[in-house]
């Protein structure tokens, strides 16, 4: 490129500009706490040089030092060349405002359940009565964490089958300073749990059917399998959270799981159960909610197991 064609570097609304323009000309894939170039790039160089996330305009006109510039050019070319996530490059995510460390033992920290959890739209009432909670599934352990945040005077237990997932949970547990109140377990689903009873069980589980496990655009390909591939259907954890959960839930509890676009199968295959939908800001017809009265008044046959057998 002559010259005269360079862009200018400068500053970091320059680099900026420039790591958009490569962003959108690589169409790259989003998804893991941004959906467009501008927020992917904001994000990447904030970060990478600590500086808050929240927005970029106040340091639009700041120099980054030869080191930091470079640092920054390299983020973006690897970006671009490894298609990392972009947290997995600078080794944190953020979820409203909530700071987690990530890396490729555990899924970038993302679900809707987390907005559920920092709007207060489950239908719970009074959050200082959830007194016991169980995320299943927790990998990185944000959504134990946020859950600490959002029942004060609740006791969390967390479960993962991935020894890494948990060791990665572990440090986040304990940079939020929850060692006290979160429990980490390793397991597969309810195994490591004996017969302790929870107000909310709250999961994030694999849920990515055969077909869209085909089709992951190259970032999601970077994440562990386990933590997305979840048969042919997506449905393989979840009818089993379904089967096990009443023996754990407490009276009143409930449980609350996300399963993307997994819905129509989940309804055909459990026509009975009364699913409660909630709705984000960003989503519809991804998380349910259903009661442990529910689940015990209404052991529902699996169409989909009758189908089979």
């Amino acid at each position: 490129m002559p010259a005269a064609n360079k862009p200018s570097l400068d500053t970091l609304g320059e680099i900026f500009r420039f790591a958009v323009h490569r962003f959108q000309a690589a169409r790259l894939a989003y998804g893991h706490g941004t959906t467009n170039a501008r927020d992917e790039a904001a994000f990447l160089l904030l970060e990478g040089l600590k500086l808050p996330i929240d927005r970029l305009d106040p340091y639009l006109d700041l120099r980054p030092t030869a080191a930091e510039r470079a640092r920054l050019l390299t983020l973006i070319d690897a970006r671009i060349g490894l298609r990392l996530p972009a947290p997995y490059l600078v080794g944190a995510a953020y979820m409203h405002g909530v700071r987690f460390l990530s890396d490729r033992r555990a899924l970038v920290p993302r679900s809707f359940i987390g907005d559920m959890l920092a709007d207060g739209v489950l239908p719970i009432g009074d959050p200082r009565r959830i007194k016991r909670v169980l995320d299943l599934c927790t990998g990185s352990g944000c959504l134990a964490v946020l859950a600490a945040l959002t029942f004060p005077r609740a006791e969390i237990d967390a479960t993962d089958l991935s020894a890494g997932a948990l060791a990665l949970a572990r440090r986040n547990v304990a940079s939020h300073r929850f060692d006290d109140r979160i429990t980490l377990h390793r397991g597969d689903l309810f195994a490591p749990l004996g017969n302790r009873r929870y107000d909310l069980i709250i999961s994030n589980p694999p849920y990515v059917d055969a077909r869209g496990m085909a089709r992951l655009p190259p970032e999601y390909l970077h994440e562990p399998r386990l933590a997305l591939a979840a048969g042919a259907d997506g449905l393989d954890l979840v009818r089993r959270i379904l089967a096990e959960a009443p023996r754990h839930l407490a009276r009143h509890g409930a449980l609350l799981c996300e399963v993307g676009r997994g819905r129509p199968a989940l309804e055909a295959a459990f026509p009975r159960l009364p699913f409660l939908w909630l709705d984000t800001e960003h989503s519809e017809g991804e998380v349910f909610w259903i009661t442990g009265t529910d689940l015990r008044g209404r052991a529902p046959p699996d169409r989909g197991r009758l189908a089979r057998s």
